[in-house]
């Protein structure tokens, strides 16, 4: 006698399984990407399960399952925080050739972010207001991504000099500072004080640090 057909039922089971995973991480980046909408107008220590609840429809339950804690939410927001700012300031700046060209770029880009954040706000700002004077994850999460794209900052800084485009007495962590200020100052013009044409004169502030840095005087101006 034949033996009888194995049962269909066993290999059905992971994909079940893969379903559900599936599922759970669709569920979950929805639940992050509300968060990171809350988060960029009330800050990351605005964020708390109940909140997150009422916006998503979700029980409490639900979505705490998903994360275990708000500090593990307010980490996961920031994860994402910075990768859409890498993709849409970092990556596309690498097309343009090293050197001044994809210094420009990565402030351009930097730029376009921060004209609509001027209304949505900055993660990076925000958080360094409410995290500066405390330690933990949270903070240590925030600081990292800050100071990963501050060393792509100052990587495309060194590459200018390599190139022979600024001068060699250049320090790259001054430079740096004085880039990275006029994003603040812009935030605190533009955003807090409202002053007409910040984005204008930040633009020609840039413009001003690479005429003065220039290996070629007048050449950036």
């Amino acid at each position: 006698m034949p033996a009888p057909p194995s049962s269909p039922k066993t290999p059905r089971a992971p994909r079940r399984e893969g379903r559900a995973l599936h599922k759970g991480q669709q569920t979950k980046a929805a639940i992050v990407e509300a968060a990171l909408g809350l988060a960029t107008h009330i800050g990351l220590e605005g964020l708390s399960i109940g909140a997150l609840a009422d916006v998503t429809g979700m029980s409490k339950s639900g979505v705490f399952a998903h994360f275990g804690s708000r500090e593990e939410l307010q980490i996961s927001v920031i994860r994402e925080y910075h990768q859409r700012f890498e993709q849409e300031v970092f990556y596309p700046a690498m097309d343009a050739p090293r050197g001044i060209a994809r210094l420009r770029a990565m402030f351009d880009n930097w730029m376009k972010r921060t004209s609509i954040e001027i209304d949505s706000g900055c993660i990076y700002i925000s958080g360094a207001v409410e995290f500066d004077d405390r330690t933990g994850p949270v903070r240590d999460a925030l600081a990292n991504s800050v100071l990963t794209w501050q060393a792509a900052m100052k990587r495309a800084i060194e590459q200018c000099k390599e190139c022979g485009e600024i001068r060699e007495d250049v320090e790259e962590d001054q430079m740096l500072f004085e880039i990275h200020g006029l994003i603040l100052v812009l935030h605190y013009e533009a955003r807090f004080l409202h002053t007409p044409g910040s984005i204008a004169r930040a633009n020609t502030a840039f413009d001003n640090i690479l005429a003065r840095y220039s290996a070629q005087p007048g050449a950036h101006a």
